[in-house]
């Protein structure tokens, strides 16, 4: 299992990226912008439940470390 955030602040596309925290990855962002999203075994769990929480906010996995679930 590893744990993801999810970046509070949106990129300029308005993408709120999500990261794996457990692997580390260098476009993380700053822990008062970070949002936990808990434990999952994929990326597309994480992804789909930082998508449950703000259903009204386009979430996307950032491209170097959740690359699978990077869609734009």
């Amino acid at each position: 299992m590893y744990k993801f955030i999810v970046n509070k602040n949106s990129q300029q596309n308005g993408d709120h990226e999500v990261h794996n925290k457990t692997q580390g990855c260098s476009y993380m962002p700053n822990n008062e912008n970070r949002i936990d999203l808990g434990s999952h075994e994929f990326c597309h769990q994480a992804v789909a439940s930082a998508k449950s929480q703000w259903p009204n906010e386009k979430i996307n996995g950032c491209y170097y470390c959740c690359n699978p679930c990077h869609t734009s």
